[in-house]
């Protein structure tokens, strides 16, 4: 039996002219993630995306790439069969079977997108409710509270039945809102905060600060790894692992202790944007979370973001941990983000670290650093990874 994947878009509908950018933006996402699953025909009709299934393809791992695109809201895993009431009755007996068979409630509703069927929607539900009612005794008609409900979508070609809709990652399509840079650490909340702007449509470049020897080569699988997993949400996403040591190393040589992580910060800030508008992006994303360390302070984000133009992004900004990790767990980076092997932000912590940061105390201890020389050797020296897309 033919299966096929009707997916319906969320807020790319309400899109007026330009809707067919990001309807194409969308398709194009969709084709190119599927690479990796299956060679499946993709196309779109009346704001509907038809993705058909072919006979020896996984379907269940189709549906599992599918349902985490962003711009699609509702993922119909269906049948399909000639429009006419014999065929849509007997297809949903053959496709539902087991469900029909264990239900004990059951009603029928028919979508006719084609107005050319000769009968109404009430007209199909009713049919073919009368039928299947007489014909499993079991299955009691119940219009409120039903265990199934028989879907009937008649459109241009054919009909499709199915048993209902899974929610989709919702958002919108990758690469319509432009492109940035995301600093990952490592640890729980960047890759929670890459995920959420990438649901808002930014394409995502990935950013990491390295200490060797001060951090070990797994910290770096580590964020190799979390780059991985998030693909399958952002999709292909370049990693860019920074040489950060000389510069932990010159600012704990010249810089009082209480103002490492300011400085390291600012730096980070500062490499960041160079590297974000080589790559084409149009801003910065952090996981900074008000109050959570002693650098995520009002006053600390301040100074920190104070040597960049480009715009900050920080969309975990009032989530609380246990928020943060929900979604973590939800895109699957958890487990990874908690194994222990530090990252650069570990490195020559202070004891005692400033929470209230005075300006001018800053750039007075930047004085003693040629911050325009480490900056330009960091980026020279970045090394860029293209991380795998991996399924999960």
């Amino acid at each position: 039996m033919k299966e096929v994947l009707l997916l319906k878009c969320g807020e790319i509908i309400l899109k007026g002219l330009n809707r067919k950018a990001f309807e194409d933006k969308l398709l194009g996402n969709i084709k190119r993630r599927l690479k990796h699953v299956a060679d499946c025909e993709v196309n779109m009709r009346q704001s509907v995306i038809y993705v058909w299934i072919g006979e020896n393809a996984d379907a269940d791992a189709i549906v599992d790439t599918v349902s985490k695109i962003f711009g699609i809201n509702l993922i119909c895993r269906a049948a399909v069969c000639e429009k006419t009431l014999e065929s849509m009755q007997q297809t949903a007996e053959e496709y539902l079977k087991d469900k029909i068979a264990t239900a004990h409630s059951f009603k029928v509703e028919t979508k006719r997108g084609d107005k050319r069927f000769p009968m109404t929607s009430i007209q199909v539900s009713q049919k073919i409710g009368g039928e299947l009612a007489y014909k499993y005794q079991h299955m009691k008609p119940n219009m409120h509270t039903p265990e199934l409900t028989v879907y009937f979508e008649i459109r241009d070609e054919y009909a499709f039945v199915h048993s209902g809709a899974v929610a989709g990652a919702g958002g919108m399509p990758v690469g319509t809102n432009g492109k940035a840079a995301i600093l990952l650490s490592g640890g729980i909340d960047s890759p929670v905060a890459g995920y959420m702007m990438s649901k808002r449509g930014l394409e995502l470049c990935a950013i990491h600060f390295f200490s060797y020897p001060y951090t070990s080569e797994r910290a770096k699988e580590k964020v190799i790894e979390l780059a991985e997993i998030m693909t399958a949400y952002t999709g292909r996403m370049p990693l860019l692992v920074v040489p950060f040591t000389k510069i932990q190393e010159q600012i704990r040589e010249h810089c009082h202790e209480e103002l490492f992580t300011l400085i390291m910060r600012r730096f980070m800030m500062r490499i960041a944007e160079k590297l974000a508008i080589r790559e084409g992006c149009g801003g910065l994303i952090t996981g900074e979370s008000l109050g959570q360390v002693a650098s995520q302070t009002m006053p600390a984000m301040a100074v920190t973001g104070a040597v960049c133009e480009l715009p900050v992004f920080r969309p975990v900004i009032g989530m609380d941990k246990e928020e943060i990790i929900k979604i973590a767990r939800k895109i699957g980076t958890f487990e990874t983000s908690i194994l222990p092997y530090e990252d650069c932000c570990t490195v020559f912590t202070p004891k005692h670290p400033n929470t209230k940061p005075k300006m001018f105390k800053i750039l007075e201890a930047e004085k003693n650093l040629d911050v325009d020389a480490l900056v330009d050797e960091a980026v020279e020296g970045t090394e860029v990874i293209y991380p795998k897309f991996k399924a999960l």
